[in-house]
C-alpha cells in the first residue's frame, strides 16, 4: 500500500502537510521507521534505542522518496529477521518500551497496528493530493464470497 502511494505522489509533495496539526508523507515514513526500530530492533532485538521521535515530526525535508522508501524497506526486513529468530522466552518476556510494559509479542502487535494506521493516513493524504484511486485492489473481486 505504502509503495503504491509513493509511486503516485510527486516528489515535490513528499513534505507537504495537510495543515500544521498534521504530518507529511515524509514525516510519516520517518515515524514508521523510528517506531519499528524502537519497538522491534531495540525492544525485541536488544539493539541500542537511538530513536529521536520529535525529529521525525519536525523534519520539513532532507530526504527523497527513494531514500525514505529504501530506509523503511531495510528497517522492515531487519525487523522481520529479528521477529523470525525470536525464541519463546523473548516473545513472552515483558519489557518497557516508550514507557509501556509489553511482552515481545505485544511489541510485534503494536508495530503491526501502528504501521497499518499510518500507512492508511499516507494513502488517504496521497489520494487527497492526487485526486486518484490508488488501485490497491484493482486485480481482485472484492465482492467474491
Amino acid at each position: 500500500m505504502c509503495r503504491r502511494a509513493l509511486e503516485v505522489l510527486p516528489e515535490a509533495a513528499l513534505w507537504q502537510r495537510p495543515n500544521e496539526a498534521s504530518n507529511s508523507v515524509g514525516n510519516l515514513l520517518l515515524h514508521l521507521r523510528g517506531n519499528m526500530r524502537q519497538y522491534i530492533h531495540a525492544g525485541l532485538g536488544g539493539q541500542p534505542d537511538v530513536r529521536e521521535r520529535d525529529a521525525e515530526f519536525a523534519a520539513r525535508g532532507g530526504y527523497t522518496k527513494a531514500e525514505l522508501w529504501a530506509a523503511l524497506e531495510q528497517t522492515v526486513a531487519e525487523a522481520c529477521d529479528i521477529i523470525r529468530h525470536a525464541d519463546e522466552p523473548n516473545l513472552l518476556r515483558v519489557r518497557r518500551v516508550q514507557g509501556f510494559s509489553l511482552s515481545g509479542l505485544g511489541l510485534v502487535l503494536h508495530v503491526v497496528e501502528h504501521y497499518s494506521y499510518h500507512t492508511g493516513q499516507i494513502a488517504f493524504w496521497v489520494k487527497q493530493l492526487q485526486n486518484a484511486d490508488l488501485g490497491f485492489y484493482a486485480d481482485f473481486d472484492l465482492n467474491a464470497k
